[in-house]
C-alpha cells in the first residue's frame, strides 16, 4: 500500500495490521527517548491548505519522533497567494527531493489528484479532504475503541465485530464520519447515523443504519457514541434555525447522558462546540476518550 487516501480502500488485515502497528508505537510514549530511527534520512512535507491544531501537530510529532526531516508547508504566505496550482507546488517541492505528502485540503479529492495525476511518484497521506475523508482520525478513532473495549495490552489482531458504535450530527459536512463509517464496517461494527435530515447524507443503507430521533435512538444500549462539530464553515444554507435548537435536539446534553450505560465510550474528533454538540462536563467526564 503506497499511500493512504481512503479507509475505503483498506482490506481487515490491512486494517488490523495497521491498528496493532500503532498500538506498538503508541508504547514509544511511554519511555524517556521518544525516538525511532525509521525514517531517518527520509524527508516528509506536511502540505496543510487548512487551519488546524490536532492533525497538524500529531504529523509533526510523528515525523519528528521517527527521526525524519520535516518540511510544514502551510499555504498561508506562500506562492499559492500568488495564485500557485496544487500541482506547481508539489512539484516544486518533489524537485528538493520528498519521501512523502502528508496533505489536508479543502477540496475533496486534492489528495487522490496529488497521488494519481502523475505529477509525482511520492507516497501521499490524506490529513483531510473537504467533505470527502480523514483516514488518518478514522484510523485513531478504531484504535481507541479497540484499547477502550478490548483493553489495553490485549488488541492484537482483535477486531470490533459486534460494537455498536453511534456517530451523531454533521453528517453530511463530516470527513470524519466517512472515514469511520467505512472503517467500522470493515472491522465489523454496527454503526447507526443520527442527524437532522438537513445533514444526513444519502448513504448505502448497507454501510449504516440512520435516525432522525437522538432520543429514541440512545434508549438502544451503544458501546460507542460520538458526536460530530457543527461545520458551520463549509455550509451555505441554513441546515438547522439556531445552535440553541440543535443543541436541544442533536446534543449531548447531560440529561441525554445520564441515561446511556456508565460504560458507554464519548468520542468527539475535535474541535469542539461546548455546549453545543456537547455538554461540557460530559465531555471532560470520565468516559470520554476526546483526548
Amino acid at each position: 500500500m503506497k499511500h493512504l487516501l481512503s479507509t475505503a480502500d483498506l482490506s481487515l488485515e490491512q486494517a488490523i495490521q495497521l491498528l496493532d502497528l500503532s498500538d506498538e508505537m503508541a508504547m514509544v510514549n511511554s519511555r524517556e527517548v521518544k525516538k525511532l530511527p525509521t525514517l531517518r534520512g527520509k524527508t516528509v512535507v506536511n502540505l496543510f491548505y487548512e487551519d488546524s491544531t490536532r492533525t497538524r501537530v500529531s504529523f509533526e510529532l510523528a515525523a519528528k519522533r521517527l527521526s525524519a526531516d520535516l518540511i510544514n508547508f502551510s499555504a498561508k504566505g506562500s506562492s499559492v497567494s500568488k495564485g500557485e496550482s496544487l500541482k506547481d507546488t508539489a512539484l516544486t517541492l518533489a524537485a528538493g527531493g520528498v519521501d512523502a505528502f502528508v496533505i489536508r485540503h479543502s477540496a475533496s479529492g486534492a489528495p487522490y489528484n496529488l497521488a494519481h495525476n502523475g505529477w509525482t511518484d511520492v507516497p501521499v497521506v490524506n490529513a483531510g479532504d473537504g467533505t470527502h475523508e480523514h483516514p488518518t482520525q478514522g484510523l485513531l478513532d478504531a484504535m481507541t475503541m479497540r484499547q477502550r473495549i478490548h483493553g489495553h495490552g490485549n488488541t492484537r489482531g482483535k477486531t470490533l465485530d459486534g460494537v455498536s458504535v453511534a456517530i451523531v450530527g454533521d453528517i453530511a459536512h463530516s470527513r470524519v464520519a466517512r472515514s469511520n463509517i467505512h472503517l467500522l464496517k470493515t472491522l465489523g461494527a454496527n454503526v447507526t447515523l443520527v442527524a437532522p435530515p438537513t445533514l444526513m447524507p444519502a448513504l448505502p443503507s448497507a454501510l449504516a443504519a440512520q435516525s432522525f430521533d437522538l432520543d429514541a435512538t440512545l434508549s438502544e444500549k451503544f458501546d460507542v457514541v460520538m458526536m460530530l462539530r457543527v461545520q458551520q464553515e463549509r455550509m451555505n444554507a441554513a441546515f438547522f434555525p439556531n445552535e440553541r435548537e440543535y443543541s436541544r435536539n442533536w446534543g449531548l446534553t447531560a440529561e441525554r447522558f445520564a441515561r446511556l450505560s456508565n460504560k458507554t465510550v464519548i468520542m468527539h474528533p475535535g474541535p469542539m462546540n461546548r455546549g453545543v454538540e456537547i455538554d461540557s462536563n460530559v465531555a471532560d467526564g470520565k468516559q470520554s476518550v476526546i483526548l
